[in-house]
């Protein structure tokens, strides 16, 4: 038995991979696998490339078993096996990848076709954080020899002959005490089925299996062998070959959904970049969708194998609805697989994904009007963020996204109210600020009603925030209907005759109001209301501000509105020779509250505009 010492600051390096490379001890388990399919693909491809290994019988499999007694777990496969060069080469030296060199003698061709991911050499080690010792025992193909390299992963290890059937590679971990949680049929599974299910060769579970007689009594035991992960990927799988149904069953175990998607978009790049993706729509919206902590619906893979669900950067928080699969080729890793680089070339396929998603958005939208209703009415809102967060694709979301309108039933575009619009008509109008309803009731729309001019109805929350961002739609100007300034194609030059006429009755109701307004103006709006407010233009909306106080975000001012007065009302023009200032202030409180009211806005006094009312009414 010859012993050898570890090629580095091994004490060190062991204890940085064991205590902090990895935050999850169960990766030692996908770390294994990987190895084992490594070496499966390297046999692969030297019995087709290789003369030397040609005879030999390709027979891949990968086996787990473990036994609790005797507080061990074994990972064996029939791949390439090592000599004792090998060993102290690949498991003598801390970070040293056998793959990394394989691959490197490979031709560009050849590596396109490998499936290898191991690179950086230090997966292996990560079994210590679970054993106190580890024994490998290993025969290399085409050879006689097995060997043994045995280590408690400190500062040595030891090799010496051995016995073994055939070539491959069997890793046996003496389980420590926190180990010894993964010694069973349920943990192992668990970790397959997340981490390795899609690997390309065979994984199979050894475990005794309890039997018991017709009364219940346990009468002894067996042993049973299955094979636990499914083997295939269907995204690597050509299109040519996947049905309907295929693509349906995936997208249900991958999204716990009952219903079939909506759609799916299936790509595979190659070039520069290659990778992988197949991504779906659901009919409905996740039950998360807007929750803060929503879980990520896209699965990152590398070569197959499962590295995480549970980042956010994998595409934008506006596309969260998206349930899919990026498997890449190219990405690289931290020698833990477990933490993404922040790299140019994720972003790459982030970026490339989402303009691929958005113009499938865009196709569907021209191709299929029943799918792209069922899509708008579910995701457009999410859609609506993206106008915000994604500066890149935003002309293209503008085209996406939809409203409801004053002019037509249903959805609307940008593009569609443009086409509409009057020949002299230099604006886009819009109201916010409510549910579609009261939005529609608004007597802010009745000039506009009256001169014909078509208005869309923003009735998210998220409107207000969302679409004065925008400023602009191609060439024309965003102007909000509530906004002070947004009445200039209503009414030509301003009657500046009954403007005068009408200013003491202005200064009345200023007066009688005090600080619960900004200012009162005439209106150009209003054709049969007497009033209704509208935010100055460098103001949120009453509505939004409420919003964000409800949000928790209470320091914010009070937003005061301005109430415009209809000076053809009868109720307004009345107030010209009244002298009272209790009925004025009675008249004037009523005005801004059923303002307020028609706008969806609570008051903060009801019992008091019910006195003002019933007072007005008994006179």
């Amino acid at each position: 038995m010859a012993q050898h010492q570890f090629q580095t600051e091994v004490s060190q390096l062991l204890h940085l991979i064991i205590h902090s490379l990895y935050s999850n001890r169960e990766i030692f388990l996908r770390e294994l696998v990987s190895n084992a399919s490594d070496a499966l693909d390297k046999l692969k491809y030297l019995t087709v490339a290789d003369d030397a290994y040609k005879s030999i019988v390709f027979d891949p499999r990968i086996d787990i078993s473990f036994n609790r007694d005797a507080k061990t777990l074994t990972v064996s496969d029939t791949g390439i096996g090592m000599n004792e060069e090998d060993l102290i080469t690949s498991l003598g030296t801390i970070a040293r990848s056998g793959t990394r060199a394989f691959l490197e003698k490979l031709s560009a061709d050849a590596k396109k076709d490998s499936n290898l991911i191991g690179q950086f050499g230090v997966g292996f080690y990560s079994a210590f954080m679970v054993a106190e010792k580890i024994e490998v025992i290993t025969r290399k193909a085409g050879e006689e020899a097995a060997w043994k390299w045995t280590s408690d992963g400190k500062e040595s290890y030891e090799i010496e002959s051995a016995q073994r059937d055939g070539h491959g590679t069997t890793v046996i971990l003496h389980l420590n005490e926190d180990g010894l949680e993964y010694a069973n049929r349920w943990s192992i599974e668990d970790i397959i089925k997340r981490y390795s299910n899609h690997v390309a060769f065979p994984i199979y579970l050894t475990y005794e299996e309890k039997e018991y007689d017709d009364k219940g009594k346990e009468k002894g035991s067996k042993t049973k062998t299955e094979r636990i992960n499914a083997g295939t990927a269907i995204w690597r799988q050509p299109k040519t070959e996947l049905k309907e149904e295929d693509y349906n069953e995936f997208y249900k175990q991958i999204a716990h959904d009952t219903e079939d998607p909506l759609f799916y978009v299936h790509t595979k790049a190659e070039g520069t970049l290659e990778y992988v993706t197949l991504f779906y729509v659901p009919k409905k919206a996740p039950f998360d969708l807007y929750n803060a902590d929503y879980k990520p619906g896209v699965k990152l893979y590398v070569k197959r194998v499962f590295i995480t669900d549970d980042d956010k950067e994998l595409m934008p928080t506006y596309l969260r609805f998206v349930r899919g699969v990026i498997d890449s080729e190219d990405l690289p890793l931290n020698v833990s697989r477990e933490i993404l680089q922040q790299n140019r070339i994720l972003q790459n396929i982030r970026n490339a994904s989402v303009k691929k998603l958005l113009s499938e958005f865009k196709a569907l939208a021209d191709n299929n009007k029943e799918k792209w209703e069922t899509f708008i009415s579910q995701f457009n809102r999410p859609l609506k963020e993206g106008l915000y967060q994604d500066f890149g694709n935003r002309e293209t979301l503008q085209d996406l996204v939809r409203f409801k309108s004053t002019a037509v039933e249903g959805w609307t575009s940008f593009a569609d109210y443009v086409s509409r619009m009057k020949s002299d008509q230099k604006a886009i109008y819009y109201i916010t600020g409510g549910d579609e309803k009261t939005l529609k009731a608004s007597p802010l729309l009745e000039a506009y009603r009256a001169k014909g001019i078509e208005v869309l109805i923003m009735d998210d929350e998220i409107d207000d925030i969302v679409i004065p961002s925008l400023f602009k739609y191609k060439d024309y100007e965003l102007k909000a209907v509530n906004r002070a300034g947004a009445d200039e194609e209503l009414g030509g030059e301003k009657n500046k005759d009954a403007e005068k006429e009408l200013q003491p009755v202005i200064e009345k109701i200023k007066k009688a109001l005090g600080d619960r307004v900004k200012d009162v103006k005439l209106s150009r709006r209003l054709q049969d209301s007497p009033s209704c407010i509208v935010a100055d233009e460098n103001d949120p909306s009453i509505q939004f501000a409420q919003m964000l106080r409800a949000m928790g975000q209470t320091e914010l001012p009070e937003v005061k509105p301005i109430l415009e007065v209809n000076g053809a009302h009868p109720i307004v023009t009345a107030l010209k020779d009244e002298t009272n200032e209790d009925r004025i202030a009675d008249v004037a409180t009523v005005l801004l509250d059923q303002a307020l009211l028609v706008e969806g806005i609570k008051l903060q006094d009801p019992a008091d505009f019910v006195k003002r009312m019933n007072r007005l009414l008994s006179r």
